[in-house]
């Protein structure tokens, strides 16, 4: 499932963002790139041990605790620490690739989080960059992102994709992968088309008893269906 969620991070938090970015020093993008995404990554990176760090995560983490958006189609059960990456310049694209299935949690050896679902959260202006594109390549074909400032797009990590190269200006992103309770793409699909609509039904009809048995077989299924 590819899906964009809008005004993620609040103007406020862009601008934060923003400002802890400006202050950074960036590395080379091949610090978590594996063997095949080594070969075409050519970005910037910002390194474990960059000071702004924590608070960039902090505040990533909070934005997505407070959408329930988020929560339905990704029902995350654990979220590898988020990063950030830069194009711009020489260091302004990323090729065709597959994200690991397994990913090492920083700072912590041995511990590894399944990368079900990956996410991109958009932290420069469209307007702000030449090029930059996300081409997600899916069943039904190549589809182009390129969202405003605030917005991330979720997508199956097991799906090949790529950032077209940035020919001017400078593009600034948050990037995560997520272990989710539904490891099965189209079963979180299902799920999620189910919980959207039932808030639709809720909405038109209130608590009606067909809402109620609906949700109770939401809910039956992902019982069924979720690891934890």
């Amino acid at each position: 499932m590819l899906l964009t969620l809008d005004n993620v991070l609040s103007a406020d938090e862009l601008s934060i963002a923003r400002q802890l970015l400006a202050e950074a020093h960036w590395a080379s993008g091949q610090i978590t790139a594996g063997p095949q995404a080594a070969m075409v990554k050519n970005n910037q990176q910002l390194s474990e041990e960059a000071p702004q760090l924590p608070a960039l995560r902090h505040l990533v983490l909070q934005a997505l605790s407070r959408s329930a958006q988020f929560f339905a189609a990704a029902l995350p059960l654990k979220i590898l620490p988020p990063f950030f990456n830069r194009y711009s310049g020489q260091s302004n694209s990323y090729g065709f690739h597959t994200d690991n299935a397994m990913r090492l949690v920083p700072g912590q050896p041995g511990a590894y989080v399944r990368s079900d679902v990956s996410a991109t959260l958009f932290l420069s202006e469209p307007e702000s960059y030449e090029g930059g594109v996300l081409t997600i390549d899916d069943t039904f074909g190549q589809h182009g992102v390129k969202c405003k400032a605030g917005s991330l797009v979720l997508y199956p990590s097991s799906s090949l994709h790529a950032v077209s190269p940035v020919t001017s200006g400078e593009r600034l992103c948050c990037f995560m992968f997520l272990q989710s309770m539904v490891p099965d793409a189209g079963q979180r699909r299902l799920l999620f088309d189910m919980d959207m609509a039932l808030l639709q039904l809720r909405q038109d009809l209130g608590e009606a008893p067909a809402v109620v048995q609906l949700t109770g077989t939401y809910h039956n299924l992902l019982r069924r269906w979720a690891q934890t």
